[in-house]
């Protein structure tokens, strides 16, 4: 595989999955940092998706392969170790090769699943990117995995409920390929949460009733006041910390959060789907990879689930496969506020007019989404502003550009630029041209935290 190097771009194709939301990688990294990632990762998602026999080439190849990328983010980095081959003694490598090899053999013995394509595929990883790089991904080729600050997050392959959540999201853009926005994204987050949450109660040999259903335990350092990153049985009560804040995620539709923001909110609102499928396992009993898990996992490749399904649509499929178990499903969504409805689907919205003339008024510039789906949003003063050729960009970035574009993918960024008077320019962090990744760079730096 050719070495690539993931900051050589900022123009994308398609989002991509990450494990930490957005407004959590920025109150810790800062706008500046996170904004320089998102470029990263949009590029890798372009090129990942733009080689056609990438697939068939990794289909003949070992189970799967550890790469090292030598704190750069060139991906996928020199080869450190593949399926069959004795400890390297890297402690992020081994931990990377054992986690891959746990995950897999629970897809291939609960649910029959060869690798995340249902067909052999080579899982690629790559440890030790970028230089205290606090996040994970999935980017359509590869698992990506960096090792923290050392400050607030430890290395991202030590709890192994985090490479299985990437994994998932492999899974699922194989299965039902559900789109990354809105509550079809929650979805998605939600159900990498569930089969992660699968795999941690599988190792420990744990029936529903005795899991913890905590995501991300042991990712934050001890200085942290927080004992995972989300909490599956109880949303919203993961960390409580004074500077990460507040986990903000919610556990049913009475609080559902309608927002532009994280890609329609969906780090927030899959604690819905979360507590949901927490409910139905334990209502269910026994493992939970072999009661709630294996019917997600059939709804998922049942072919009742769209791209844009929304939770009603998703509860339908479970419970059309839930078998002698239907009744606990849908008493489990009943709980969380959702009436499981025949699947329909989604209109896309207009695309609106953008008047011309020359930029003026307030900006606002919004990023939101990430794993950790957290928002900041800064607001200048175009009239007042002294800085060179911030008009300029502008013009080039938001009065001249498309009100609409490709959705997100999971776990990845979402900028939005607001010029008064102007409809709102939405771009996936995959898709941001030169101009609108420098105007996010310029504005969002030193910006406030969002709360």
């Amino acid at each position: 595989m050719t070495p690539r190097d993931t900051s050589a771009d900022l123009v994308g194709a398609a989002p991509r999955c990450t494990f930490i939301p957005p407004w959590l990688v920025e109150r810790v990294d800062g706008p500046e940092a996170a904004a320089h990632d998102e470029a990263l990762r949009a590029r890798r998602a372009l090129e990942a998706r733009s080689t056609p026999t990438a697939g068939a080439e990794v289909a003949t190849g070992p189970d799967w392969i550890v790469h090292d990328a030598g704190s750069t983010t060139t991906l996928p980095g020199t080869p450190a170790r593949e399926a069959d081959q004795p400890a390297t003694g890297d402690t992020a490598v081994d931990e990377a090769a054992t986690g891959i090899e746990q995950t897999l053999r629970m897809f291939a013995e609960a649910l029959q699943r060869d690798s995340h394509d249902d067909a052999g595929a080579t899982v690629s990883i790559t440890v030790h990117y970028g230089e205290a790089y606090n996040n994970a991904f999935w980017d359509g080729t590869q698992l990506v995995f960096g090792d923290g600050d050392g400050r607030v997050f430890e290395r991202f392959t030590r709890p192994v409920d985090v490479l299985a959540h990437e994994f998932s999201h492999a899974v699922i853009e194989h299965t039902a390929g559900l789109a990354y926005q809105d509550q079809s994204g929650a979805l998605n987050e939600s159900v990498a949460d569930a089969f992660a949450s699968c795999l941690k109660q599988w190792l420990l040999e744990q029936t529903a009733d005795a899991g913890d259903w905590l995501i991300g335990e042991g990712l934050f350092l001890p200085s942290v006041q927080a004992r995972a990153l989300r909490d599956m049985a109880a949303p919203g009560t993961a960390y409580d910390d004074p500077d990460l804040g507040t986990d903000p995620q919610v556990g049913h539709m009475d609080d559902y959060v309608e927002t532009s923001n994280d890609n329609g909110g969906v780090h927030l609102n899959s604690g819905i789907p979360n507590k949901t499928f927490q409910l139905a396992a334990v209502a269910i009993g026994g493992r939970t990879i072999e009661g709630a898990g294996r019917i997600w996992y059939d709804a998922l490749v049942s072919g009742d689930v769209p791209t844009d399904s929304d939770f009603a649509t998703f509860a339908a499929a479970t419970v059309a496969v839930a078998g002698q178990h239907a009744d606990a499903v849908r008493q489990a969504w009943a709980q969380v506020g959702v009436e499981p409805a025949a699947p329909t689907g989604a209109s896309t919205p207009a695309e609106q007019p953008v008047p011309a003339g020359a930029p003026a008024g307030r900006l606002r510039v919004e990023r939101s989404g990430g794993f950790a789906g957290r928002t900041e949003s800064v607001e200048v003063d175009l009239d007042d502003t002294v800085e060179p050729g911030l008009r300029a960009l502008v013009d080039e970035a938001v009065v001249t550009a498309p009100t609409t574009g490709t959705p997100p993918m999971p776990d990845m960024f979402t900028y939005t630029f607001v010029v008064e008077g102007r409809a709102p320019v939405i771009v996936p962090e995959q898709l941001l041209s030169a101009s609108q990744a420098e105007l996010a760079r310029r504005v969002l730096r030193g910006g406030p935290a969002a709360r």
